[in-house]
């Protein structure tokens, strides 16, 4: 069978409900669809993120991978401060263990911070030697 067959059988399924009035009381009509935010997930996993979540099960990894989206955005608004620096540490956690999650090696990329020091100590230490 081809996929022609299907959408035609969908189509002619929808039309006829659509003429029962099944779509008629459904929440949220006549508003605009809430657009979620999926830049977090790769594009080739988006429609198997979005099948998960409406079921209800989203993986361990892009719960804490959307987890990690968030709090980089919300750090990246965030003024200098202690509150800034506890939600850095808490991105610099979530990436660790999101880059542990996925089985292959840190970047230091993901953790500037970290980086910097480290780079810092390097630095210093051509100088002493």
């Amino acid at each position: 069978m081809s996929m022609d067959v299907f959408a035609t059988i969908a189509e002619r399924r929808i039309r006829e409900a659509m003429e029962r009035g099944e779509f008629d009381n459904l929440a949220g009509k006549g508003k605009p669809l809430a657009e979620e935010d999926l830049s977090a997930v790769p594009e080739e996993l988006r429609m198997a993120y979005k099948v998960m979540k409406n079921a209800g099960c989203l993986p361990p990894e892009l719960e804490l991978s959307n987890k990690v989206h968030s709090l980089r955005r919300l750090v990246l608004s965030m003024d200098d401060g202690e509150e800034r620096s506890r939600k850095v540490r808490e991105l610099n956690h979530k990436l660790m263990k999101l880059e542990m999650a996925r089985r292959r090696p840190m970047s230091l990329d993901l953790l500037p911070a970290y980086q910097e020091k480290m780079l810092d100590r390097l630095a210093g230490e051509e100088r002493k030697g």
